[in-house]
């Protein structure tokens, strides 16, 4: 039986460096999880969920989409949760960890001078802690391994 991946990433960049490590979970049970409908023909064949996207200054859509993220983890039940962020991978990391699964937050790239706020509170919920920046790389915070870009 295939190894079961949940991949989370909410839109635009976040999303295309999600798709660029396809080739680390060829072969697995692969669902995505993301805020765009129109990223559904992009992984064409796997399962596909489309949650509400939410900041921090909209409360009522960040519980709708908190809500919906625990859903599809729960649903899922994922072995292993890989996240390029933001608040909707916090949220699939923080739930895949309470369920078992092994977790993997990958801060953006675009992230170059600071690590995201959603990355800074993912540490203590990641089993492997990455940023694409080798300068951000440090002893007690995230590995530095290269960039997708």
């Amino acid at each position: 039986m295939a190894t079961k991946v949940l991949l989370v990433s909410s839109g635009g960049g976040h999303w295309v460096e999600l798709l660029r490590l396809r080739a680390a979970w060829e072969g697995a049970d692969a669902a995505y999880v993301t805020v765009q409908e129109s990223y559904r023909p992009q992984v064409e064949g796997a399962r596909f969920y489309c949650v509400q996207d939410a900041t921090r200054w909209s409360r009522l859509r960040m519980i709708q989409m908190v809500l919906q993220v625990a859903w599809v983890v729960c649903r899922e039940r994922p072995q292993i949760v890989i996240t390029t962020g933001a608040a909707h991978g916090f949220v699939a990391l923080r739930v895949g960890k309470w369920l078992g699964a092994r977790t993997v937050w990958l801060d953006s790239i675009a992230n170059v001078d600071c690590l995201s706020m959603s990355g800074r509170h993912a540490e203590s919920y990641a089993d492997l802690y990455l940023t694409q920046w080798d300068h951000l790389a440090s002893i007690d915070g995230p590995e530095y391994r290269g960039s997708v870009l």
